[in-house]
């Protein structure tokens, strides 16, 4: 494999190079959905493992891309981008085969860390690779390369809600060969990218910027979130340490300080090697991750259970919907983009969502929940390829580093604050609805601690209490509510009486379930109100320092610089 100036390549090789990395993105996007609709529906099951192993099992197959990506980045440039994909198509065609095949809880555990690796490693390449070809359009191509996204999202949704019929009278050996359409992308890319002679070299190692200016970039701000975040990933995936760093310090819990702590330790000893606190735009750019990506990722995790009781038997096709909006857009990304800068975009992008996400909570089931979710679906768009757009036009001089890292920050806090933040909403709203429905039921099950056997066969309280982040509130189980509510119905009750309380108690639900999943998307609007507020500022920023300007290499600059005088020389010989 050689590595050429990007201007050198045809567009033949640039288009067989950039469709590759469209259908490696489309293949993980393909192997999420499926492991989120059909895993996480049979495997407790199939493999009987509790609700735990279960998340445990859609974990691995999330948290290795996020630690993969950033350390892939040091990697990418010295391998190659040949070496690099070749790797990523064994790790992804070995998952999807292991995960078809998978007899254990173990093995099934093995399928998902390699895919989650496989995708790693898709990341790490494809962002930078497709940076480096389209110096001009970065923002534009990274939106249209990340249509791939949702685009493996419909493809697995489709084949599971109608090949599959969305797992109804079927078990998990009937449905892992689903598996097998995450491997023919996988197949695919790998067969073009093995066909490719030439790739374009980076932009920083074309330039001739030595690594550790491109870590100076990243800095020791960056080092700060990086280690933050890693670690606290890490120290979930250890139970022993996970137990000794359980409970609270100073009100927050004590894992989250001792990983902020190391982070800062870390975060200065790195900038102090490098010489650098790193760019404070890119360190604001990391942070804002944290909500984007909740509000991209993690609401899409969490609509069709909160938009059921409105939508019906149709919500299972709700994040297909959205995704299919999604993909459409995207290849259209760079119509906004000749109109008005990425974070523009991305402010436009907020506005969409709020009003998306506060359309969901308060209309009622009919057309106007799917114009809501046009909203919703068009505000998710282009938040995460156009931060990596804004990243990339930006930081150039972090290369691969920034680039990525950005991107894996978004990965990890979706499941370390996403998820939970969401999940944790979901508790507090379950319990304070089920307590306004049936006040005198929940205040003695309340009192009395009434338990019940969880899968584990441990006693579990009915209504307990959570943490999130150093804030407690109330958690119900509420299936376990209706059945002591069940059990308080006489034995000598007659019939009509018996139907009568039967629908008290599943009125009881469905209420509850109707206000808990409007609340909670309500909640989630919270979300792109402080990315509307920060990406304002930003804006705000920039025409202070007269506008945003892609940043050009200097290497870059002078070439164009070049040609354009020759284009006058020629203009004036002609004349």
């Amino acid at each position: 494999m050689s590595t050429v100036d990007a201007k050198l390549l045809t567009e033949k090789e640039k288009s067989l190079i950039f469709w590759a990395s469209f259908l490696a993105l489309t293949a993980a996007g393909v192997g999420f959905v499926l492991r989120s609709l059909g895993g996480n529906t049979f495997w407790g099951a199939h493999f009987e493992i509790s609700d735990v192993q279960v998340g445990m099992l859609f974990g691995a197959g999330l948290w290795p891309i996020a630690i993969t990506m950033i350390l892939f980045s040091l990697l990418v440039d010295k391998v190659g981008y040949k070496v690099s994909m070749m790797c990523a198509f064994i790790l992804q065609a070995s998952g999807a085969i292991l995960t078809v095949f998978a007899s254990s809880f173990n093995m099934m555990l093995a399928a998902c860390l390699i895919s989650g690796l496989g995708h790693g490693v898709v990341e790490a390449v494809i962002n930078p690779l497709c940076a480096s070809m389209y110096r001009k359009d970065k923002s534009k191509m990274l939106n249209i390369l990340h249509a791939a996204w949702p685009a493996g999202i419909v493809i697995g949704g489709v084949v599971w809600l109608t090949l599959f019929k969305g797992g109804e009278g079927k078990d998990w050996a009937a449905s892992a060969s689903a598996f097998w359409f995450m491997f023919l992308p996988v197949l695919f890319y790998g067969i073009m990218f093995l066909s490719v002679k030439r790739f374009p070299e980076d932009e920083r190692v074309e330039n001739g910027i030595p690594m550790k200016d491109m870590l100076k970039e990243f800095g020791g701000l960056g080092a700060f979130v990086a280690i933050t975040f890693i670690a606290y990933e890490l120290i979930n995936q250890i139970d022993p340490i996970k137990e000794a760093l359980s409970g609270e310090l100073f009100a927050i819990p004590k894992q989250l300080v001792v990983c902020i702590i190391s982070g800062a330790v870390g975060g200065a000893i790195f900038g102090a090697i490098v010489g650098s606190l790193g760019k404070w735009m890119f360190f604001i750019l990391c942070l804002i991750m944290v909500p984007l990506a909740t509000a991209e990722i993690a609401t899409d995790g969490w609509i069709q259970a909160l938009m059921k009781p409105t939508m019906g038997s149709y919500s299972g096709w709700a994040l297909v919907f959205s995704a299919a909006i999604m993909m459409g857009l995207r290849f259209f990304a760079g119509i906004p983009l000749k109109f008005m800068s990425p974070p523009a975009l991305l402010l436009l992008s907020s506005v969409f969502s709020i009003i998306g996400l506060w359309v969901l909570s308060i209309v009622p089931m009919g057309i106007l929940v799917w114009v809501a979710f046009v909203f919703y679906a068009v505000g998710q768009t282009f938040y995460w390829p156009t931060v990596l757009g804004f990243v990339a036009e930006q930081f150039p001089k972090g290369g691969a580093m920034t680039l990525n890292t950005v991107s894996a920050m978004g990965l990890l806090t979706v499941g370390i604050f996403g998820f939970t933040y969401l999940g944790s909403a979901k508790d507090h709203f379950t319990s304070k609805y089920a307590s306004h429905k049936e006040p005198e039921i929940m205040a003695q099950i309340s009192t009395d601690e009434t338990k019940f056997e969880n899968k584990l066969g441990e006693q579990q309280v009915i209504v307990g209490e959570g943490n999130f982040f150093g804030v407690k509130f109330q958690t119900t189980n509420i299936i376990e509510v209706q059945n002591v509510m069940l059990a308080k119905l006489p034995e000598n009750a007659t019939r009509a009486e018996k139907e009568a309380y039967e629908k008290r108690v599943e009125e009881f639900k469905i209420y509850v379930d109707n206000k808990t999943g409007r609340s909670v998307l309500r909640m989630a609007a919270i979300l792109p109100i402080i990315m509307a507020v920060a990406f304002l500022l930003i804006i705000i920023y920039y025409r202070s320092i007269g506008g945003y300007k892609p940043v050009i290499l200097s290497k870059d600059t002078e070439a164009e610089s070049k040609e354009e005088a020759e284009v006058v020389v020629e203009s004036i010989e002609t004349v």
